[in-house]
């Protein structure tokens, strides 16, 4: 007789399996692949015992390929084909990718998304990203000697909804089962929370080589809750060494104009930006148009020439402080994530603002893919010694248009997910049986002021007059920050939806300063609302009052007309103007001066109703 297995939700119903599962920490500079061991995290080696993967792919001739390190050593000779820091370009159309020009590719602005054009033809970002997550599964897959049961790929807090769709589709591509997306701030908590068994509110610094992010998280026993999360999808390590490269060639008056040039002042700089890390001064050294390029340059030089783009991280630390309503004192500890916190400027400088030294006792590199592979652990089903809880938010606000091109606001920003929110509207004109739904993200009031995610149409909402329609939409972010939205006429339940696959992402410079936009423009934005709002009530006024006239007028005198006439002539003379105050006091002199004509319509309305029927019928 079979006997029956009984097991936890979510674990395998064989005692003795194991199903294998990794992390991913899909990096800017690197790439790491980690997974639980023996009860133990750790990042997978590959065959020569190196635990990083440059995030380099080259494309050679013979639909033939390098990835890694012989990809990134071949840079300079071959910039137009060795294709670095990919994961700037997910999601995103060209006009977004920063410093364009100064990059060594050749960029193709096809719809969607950036592509490149290499030897091997036109490359996306999906496409490059999935060449690395693919060299990853086969390391642990070699590893463990079967195949995988799933990952969990780390991104940047962020990332928007196009970015992070894109890093599922190059998942897929990889022939990866995506467990969950989960940010790298997070991640990185879950390693430093259980390594450490600290409890209270960390905040964890995340520079790495394309992207930086702050998060506050609360850690207690089990439980990693982000606070708020703020940050830069456009500002890592590589605008370290673009900073240093443009130095570099205005000290020598030289020019980098070739895409081997440009390349190769980039690879100096970094080279140079590392050695700084213990040294007091180095030299940056190139070979630029058959030209050696040597220029000295000491540490307090590259601190000087980078101090900006360390002060924008700072900008965004206190941004979050302030939206948890929190003191640098509140802090417990701050913990430093990615290779760009190695630098000395940057350490000194957190360390400064939060008034205590950071935590550097774990690997910057690899306590990402540290921390997803516990995630991937948990997910997977081999957790023994309880449940792992991780509640993460939304970096901007989720809305609607509505009418007069303003936002309403569904679901605020750092909202814990997974989150479902619903609201009701209606409909602004009589017989009208189509609504527009557009989909926004952004802390702004106006339409103009946010980012559009999506649009879409809900039909067949049977006619009736204005206000009487309940449209329910409803909000579903999932747990990997993905959106969906439906929309559904509560009356007759016609219903329509979009999962919001964006083709492009937020522009770098809209990233970093909606935040800031929404705080600097709060006033203004407010008043902006309230003119919309009373003109928007001016012209529903105006249509009823106009369809009431053509319906019924002749039950008005003509001085009583006439007297209605002036009113709505002055409510469009004042509503073209800029006081929203005035607007509302002419819409209430409208509703009072169409008073009696109401009532005769009610008087006229009842009468017909009545007509040729027997008291006792009714």
């Amino acid at each position: 007789m079979a006997l029956l297995q009984l097991s936890e939700p979510g674990q395998t119903p064989d005692p003795h399996a194991r199903r294998i599962a990794v992390g991913i920490d899909l990096g800017t500079t690197h790439s790491l692949v980690a997974a639980v061991r023996h009860g133990v995290a750790e990042c997978l080696p590959d065959s020569e015992g190196r635990h990083i993967l440059p995030s380099v792919v080259r494309y050679l001739d013979g639909n033939r390929r390098q990835i890694g390190f012989d990809a990134r050593a071949a840079q300079a000779d071959d910039p137009e084909n060795a294709i670095a820091s990919v994961k700037r370009f997910m999601g995103r159309k060209l006009a977004d990718v920063a410093d364009a020009g100064r990059l060594p590719y050749r960029f193709i602005d096809q719809p969607g998304m950036v592509a490149i054009d290499t030897r091997a033809g036109i490359k996306t970002p999906v496409e490059v990203s999935a060449e690395i997550l693919a060299t990853l599964r086969y390391r642990a897959e070699d590893t463990f000697n079967d195949d995988l049961f799933g990952v969990v790929i780390t991104v940047p807090a962020y990332f928007d909804d196009a970015q992070r769709q894109a890093t599922k589709d190059a998942a897929q591509l990889a022939g990866l089962n995506v467990l969950r997306l989960i940010n790298e701030p997070t991640a990185a908590a879950v390693a430093y929370g259980l390594d450490n068994a600290s409890e209270g509110l960390y905040a964890v610094y995340d520079l790495g080589g394309g992207t930086f992010d702050i998060s506050l998280l609360r850690l207690q026993k089990g439980v990693f809750e982000v606070v708020a999360t703020g940050g830069d999808a456009a500002l890592g390590g590589d605008d370290f060494d673009q900073a240093l490269a443009d130095w570099a060639l205005a000290q020598a008056g030289r020019h980098a104009d070739s895409a081997h040039d440009k390349r190769a002042v980039l690879v100096a700089a970094r080279a140079a930006k590392e050695a700084l890390t213990d040294a007091d001064a180095t030299v940056l050294q190139a070979d630029l148009a058959g030209q050696p390029l040597a220029v000295p340059v000491s540490r307090a030089q590259f601190d000087a020439i980078t101090r900006p783009l360390v002060d924008r991280t700072l900008s965004a630390v206190r941004k979050v402080l302030r939206d948890a309503k929190l003191k640098r004192d509140d802090v417990a500890g701050v913990v430093m994530v990615g290779g760009s916190t190695r630098m000395p400027a940057v350490q000194a400088a957190v360390g400064e603002l939060f008034g205590r030294p950071p935590l550097t006792n774990l690997n910057p590199d690899e306590v990402v893919a540290v921390g997803a592979a516990i995630q991937a652990n948990a997910l997977a089903g081999n957790a023994k010694d309880g449940e792992l809880l991780l509640l993460d938010v939304i970096p901007l606000s989720l809305g609607l248009e509505t009418m007069g091109g303003l936002v309403e606001r569904v679901i605020e920003r750092n909202t814990t997910i997974p989150v479902a929110k619903a609201q009701d509207f209606t409909t602004f004109k009589d017989g009208q049986t189509a609504m527009a739904i557009h989909v926004l993200q952004g802390e702004r009031e106006l339409v103009a002021d946010n980012r559009s995610l999506a649009r879409f149409e809900l039909r067949g909402i049977p006619p009736m007059v204005a206000g009487a329609a309940r449209i329910r939409v409803t909000f579903q972010v999932d747990a990997d920050g993905l959106l969906s939205v439906a929309a559904q006429e509560l009356g007759s339940g016609v219903q329509a939806s979009v999962v919001v696959k964006p083709s492009y992402g937020l522009a770098d410079d809209q990233i970093a300063n909606m935040l800031k936009d929404g705080f600097a423009s709060a006033e203004a934005d407010m008043v902006a609302r309230s003119l919309r709002e009373s003109r928007v009530e001016a012209e529903r006024m105006t249509l009823a009052t106009r369809a009431a006239l053509a319906a019924d007028g002749e039950l008005l005198q003509d001085t009583e007309r006439q007297a209605i006439e002036a009113l709505l002539a002055d409510l469009a003379t004042i509503a073209a103007g800029t006081d929203h105050a005035a607007i509302d006091t002419a819409v209430e002199r409208l509703a009072e001066g169409t008073e009696g004509f109401a009532a005769a319509r009610m008087n006229r309305g009842i009468q017909q109703a009545l007509t040729g029927r027997k008291l006792a019928d009714i």
